[in-house]
Parts: structure tokens; sequence; C-alpha cells
């Protein structure tokens, strides 16, 4: 009982900045424990975020790949104007 009122009285005494103090060295030690756990999570999400950023660049490639309606219909539009009809205007 006299320890934990010394304790008290020492943490009563403590100034501002030794709180501060105090507060930041606790965050450190919790960062030191907890880096690896991090490390890991930030990983999976540059990873998931990769993924995501890939498949999507693909997928856009691919469809712009696959998209031949305005080749056809340039084509359609250099038949009509070959076969269209020539006035001094458009010859």
């Amino acid at each position: 009982m006299a320890e934990e009122g010394a304790e008290r009285s020492v943490k009563a005494s403590l100034t501002a900045a030794e709180k501060q103090l105090l507060r930041r060295r606790q965050e450190l030690d919790y960062w030191k424990q907890n880096a690896a756990r991090l490390r890991g999570r930030n990983l999976l999400t540059g990873l998931a975020i990769g993924a995501f950023v890939v498949g999507m660049f693909s997928y856009t490639i691919l469809s712009v790949k696959q998209e031949r309606i305005m080749d056809e219909l340039d084509d359609e539009a250099k038949i009509h104007i070959i076969r269209g009809p020539r006035t001094g205007a458009n010859s």
C-alpha cells in the first residue's frame, strides 16, 4: 500500500512536459511492438491496390482493342465519300 501511495504522488508531481514524454515513449513502444504486423498489413494493402490497378488497366486495353465499331464507321464513311456525288465543292 505504501508503494501505491508513492506511485500516485510521483504521477501527480509530473509536469506537463514529463507527462508528454512518458506518453510519447509509450507510443514508441507500441509502434515498435506492432511494426511487423503493420508492415504486413501495408504490404497486403499495397498488393491489393496494385492488383486492382493492373486489372483495370488490362481490362481497359483489351476492351479498346475489341472495339471495332469506330473502325467500321470510318470505313463506311470513306466508302460514302468516294461514291458520293462529285460537285465543285467536294471534288
